[in-house]
């Protein structure tokens, strides 16, 4: 450690800060050291199983040792020179040695820009984001960590990232639930994104699509690359939407007339409330919670339109408007689900957490150049939300929404024209 200076300027967190940074760069230096070992012995090995021991005699070696030659490889931004034994087959072609192989394809340059762009580290502090052996260096020409160069980085691997997941099987998946949302990224540019919750809790994001607004045309592409993946519309499923008509419309397109739709509650109550005079917003918050609580989906709709009727005077607009798809509103009670469960179904809100990391992540960006730049960034980001995915906090009564939906949809086969939702109760 470097000795500390008798300045009165220096300051004690100045002190705690220079040791951090030492500590810092000791274990890099140090991880740095432990994996170049370990990659030297790997290269070593695949030469003696190739040549046989140094110095060895025998006629069966499938090649000889061809002296060392010098590369280079990632690491923590930057790239460092390795030694490595050749190896001549031999009708005197080189051979490859499968570990040094598998270090210099290892993209680890690529996932570090992608590493620190999800990270908000603008592309200007990429130099000082490196860390060599030798403390914090200026990128050196060729070096693959200028401002271009991580920004084409990035570009690459998120793009390819985003290929492979929307194309990723779906028909493993034991979906009960999906929820959707959109995601205002620009003026004239949203994003629908599909988030599913399994059998056992687990969330999984399912897809994301573009558009000018959240439309049938936009919902209908992104439920239609679903299905095209695999997700089967014969199996029936919860849907959980913010309210959007377009959406519920291509649901129904989709999986058919009967699909369970569940209308976010929090976004029904903030629409209620801001449209009403401060002096209501007590009152109707209680009454809507009241109705959300109840057990019996009669009886929160009977209060629910008892609600509507005291607003018709002052706010006849709102008083609609609480009554538009009541029972889209009180599905996750006709479907008489645990109090936990209804809870944590009757919103939003898996699909909110996830869209709070996308805005995050995508807050670095200060213009979008088109909609697939910003289809990149909201992939890369709902790849980056999923690794702190948690299980849902009711899962342990999923087997009765699952019992639900069953008994629904045998009901709606058993029952041409009848209310599904209603009949499902």
């Amino acid at each position: 450690m470097k000795n500390p200076t008798t300045s009165a300027a220096v300051t004690p967190s100045a002190l705690v800060e220079e040791a951090v940074d030492e500590v810092r760069a000791s274990f890099e230096r140090l991880c740095l050291t432990a994996g170049l070992a370990t990659l030297t012995g790997m290269m070593e090995e695949d030469a003696a199983r190739l040549c046989g021991p140094r110095h060895g005699r025998g006629g069966d070696r499938e090649a000889h040792r061809w002296g060392r030659a010098k590369g280079k490889i990632g690491f923590h931004g930057g790239k460092v020179e390795v030694e490595r034994p050749r190896v001549r087959a031999r009708d005197g072609g080189e051979m490859a040695l499968p570990s040094w192989a598998a270090a210099v394809d290892e993209d680890l340059l690529g996932q570090w820009a992608l590493n620190l762009m999800l990270m908000n580290v603008s592309t200007r502090k990429f130099g000082r984001a490196v860390r060599l052996p030798g403390g914090d260096i200026p990128a050196e020409r060729g070096a693959g960590v200028t401002r271009s160069a991580v920004s084409r980085r990035f570009v690459a691997l998120s793009a390819e990232k985003m290929k492979a997941w929307m194309a990723a099987d779906l028909s493993a998946l034991d979906l009960l639930v999906i929820q959707i949302d959109g995601i205002h990224i620009a003026q004239d540019l949203i994003l629908l994104a599909a988030v599913g919750v399994d059998g056992h809790g687990d969330k999984h994001p399912l897809g994301v699509m573009e558009g000018a607004s959240e439309n049938a045309a936009v919902c209908q592409a992104l439920l239609d690359n679903m299905v095209g993946r695999g997700l089967d519309p014969a199996v029936c499923r919860l849907f959980i939407i913010d309210g959007s008509r377009a959406l519920a419309k291509a649901i129904r397109n989709s999986f058919g007339r009967s699909a369970p739709i569940q209308r976010c509650q929090v976004h029904k109550a903030r629409n209620i409330t801001e449209r009403l005079p401060k002096s209501l917003h007590a009152t109707v918050r209680r009454a809507l919670r009241q109705a959300w609580e109840l057990d019996d989906a009669d009886k929160a709709e009977t209060l629910i339109r008892n609600l509507a009727r005291r607003l018709e005077r002052e706010a006849p607009g709102v008083s609609a408007s609480l009554l538009e798809g009541l029972d889209e509103i009180l599905t996750v009670t006709r479907l008489r689900l645990p109090t936990e469960l209804r809870r944590s179904l009757a919103c939003t809100n898996i699909i909110e957490n996830m869209n709070g990391t996308i805005r995050r992540i995508c807050r670095n960006v200060k213009r979008w150049r088109d909609a697939a730049m910003a289809l990149r960034w909201t992939g890369a980001a709902m790849i980056e939300a999923a690794k702190g995915f948690r299980r849902l906090k009711a899962h342990k009564q999923l087997p009765s929404l699952r019992a639900a939906l069953l008994a629904h949809q045998a009901e709606c086969a058993g029952g041409a024209g009848l209310d599904p939702v209603r009949e499902a109760a």
